[in-house]
């Protein structure tokens, strides 16, 4: 009977506390205490190539640079790094276990915000290739059939050209976790609670992260957590936009992201640009080019610092077409 009651307590707790932002109600203001950078890839995992780089080298160099700038910029803000050498995270010798690591990082952290930065690439190789195409045709002779009926025919050949295609590609996109009934980002939330302790109803009894009171905190903070990551993700796009860049917006992955996946926070993978275009790659490893992303992300953390601790709730609209399978 106790029980029963007490896990009616935290249903109406739960729900009274979360109906402001599913109503659309007034939010409460909330802090950005503790900021996750994740350096794509690393270690065993180089990630694309570009002629002159890998995106583990240049994620790690603008992941530095972007926590140097957080600590100068929001000084009460407390940054963690899920690698700050090229290593796989906690020596893992598996991709699985090296995405597991990062995730429990960030999670164990507390973090209000987790940016994982990124490389983009395209199928082609980098900087470019080579195809074929037709200019002409010339007679041919060539041998058809076999044996006592094989005989000559002039046929018209095509004649090919070889010719340079340049990877022309660039720009920046931002990934976000889509909100869906599926459990994959509502179990890390379970991991973790809001004021970084355990939950426990009146009774002292552990809080039963399997139970219907546990998914319905769950559903209630994913849906939270989808909004802030869409409004930075937002953020971050704009002001690539801003500053001149070519901007593919914010998209919406439920595969393939496990990094996004199972972080119990607002969550964002950042691809700050195409390794496989020759100018980009070299923006990418160049001071200026490592400044401006970093200060373009700076930029859009400062609006969302002063929208998310003013307590203010807008979430963009995403088009449908950005939900990636």
């Amino acid at each position: 009977m106790l029980r029963a009651l007490s896990g009616g307590i935290i249903s109406t707790f739960i729900f009274f506390t979360f109906s402001s932002f599913i109503t659309g109600g007034s939010p409460a203001a909330q802090k950005l205490r503790t900021i996750v950078i994740d350096p794509g890839h690393g270690g065993l995992y180089p990630g694309t190539r570009g002629l002159i780089s890998t995106e583990k080298e240049v994620t790690l160099e603008i992941s530095l640079k972007l926590g140097e700038a957080i600590k100068t910029n929001f000084p009460d803000t407390r940054v963690v790094f899920t690698r700050t050498t090229d290593a796989c995270v906690d020596n893992a010798t598996n991709l699985h276990d090296d995405l597991h690591g990062r995730a429990q990082i960030a999670n164990q952290a507390k973090g209000d915000l987790f940016i994982s930065i990124h490389c983009n690439s395209t199928r082609q190789p980098a900087g470019g290739y080579y195809e074929k195409r037709v200019i002409g045709h010339k007679k041919k002779l060539m041998y058809v059939g076999k044996g006592s009926r094989k005989r000559k025919k002039w046929v018209n050949a095509p004649v090919y050209e070889s010719y340079w295609v340049k990877n022309t590609r660039v720009g920046t996109e931002t990934y976000i976790w889509k909100a869906d009934r599926n459990t994959k980002k509502g179990d890390a939330i379970n991991e973790r609670d809001e004021s970084g302790e355990d939950i426990t109803d009146s009774s002292e009894e552990a809080f039963d992260l399997s139970s219907p009171q546990a998914r319905m905190r769950a559903q209630l903070y994913e849906k939270k957590y989808f909004d802030n990551s869409a409004l930075f993700a937002s953020m971050v796009e704009e002001s690539f936009a801003s500053a001149g860049r070519q901007s593919y917006g914010v998209k919406q992955r439920d595969v393939g992201i496990q990094v996004l996946q199972a972080t119990g926070m607002p969550s964002v993978l950042i691809e700050v640009g195409f390794l496989s275009n020759k100018e980009e790659e070299e923006y990418l490893n160049s001071n200026k080019g490592q400044g401006e992303v970093v200060q373009d992300i700076i930029d859009a953390l400062e609006r969302y610092k002063n929208q998310l601790e003013g307590g203010v709730s807008s979430t963009p609209a995403l088009p449908e077409d950005s939900i990636r399978k």
